[in-house]
């Protein structure tokens, strides 16, 4: 039986875990248009300009380990779209298939929802077939696809834009 999963925010304190989790995703996988690891420095840039903006970054902890993350930050950073978010959701390499993301979606969505924003945004790989049927179980309609916008691991990438009206 898997251990039990707690959630509370993030603290500076898990910044190593969480550059752990986001360089394995940015070296390993699609989901993220990257292909440089992050630095803690860049990590804390990033925490911090969350913080500022008032936004949340979650961490999920099982074991005693930090097994995944997610936040949600600016759509587009004009102030029209001030109502749209974007978010994220990453779990450790050896943490997936355990339902670890769908605990984080739906506290990102319950955030969002309490922060009286309108609209979560999901950007995902097109070959990501998990998180696609994820985003869809919890409701998201694809918005959009973009053809050959990224280009990882030698060859073209199509985003797909989610949507959840909140």
């Amino acid at each position: 039986m898997p251990p039990p999963i707690t959630l509370r925010n993030a603290t500076e304190v898990d910044l190593p875990a969480i550059l752990e989790i986001y360089n394995d995703v940015i070296l390993t996988t699609t989901a993220v248009y990257s292909e440089q690891p992050h630095t803690l420095q860049m990590r804390q840039a990033w925490f911090n300009e969350r913080r500022s903006a008032g936004f949340p970054v979650i961490v999920a902890e099982a074991d005693g380990i930090i097994a995944g993350f997610g936040t949600y930050g600016h759509f587009r950073a004009w102030p029209c779209y001030r109502f749209t978010v974007e978010h994220s959701v990453y779990v450790h390499k050896d943490m997936r298939g355990r339902g670890i993301s769908k605990v984080l979606l739906t506290e990102i969505i319950s955030l969002a929802k309490a922060a009286g924003m309108h609209a979560l945004i999901a950007g995902v790989d097109s070959e990501n077939s998990v998180s696609l049927q994820l985003h869809l179980k919890f409701g998201f309609e694809q918005v959009a696809r973009f053809k050959e916008v990224g280009f990882k691991f030698n060859h073209w990438l199509d985003l797909i834009f989610l949507e959840l009206i909140l």
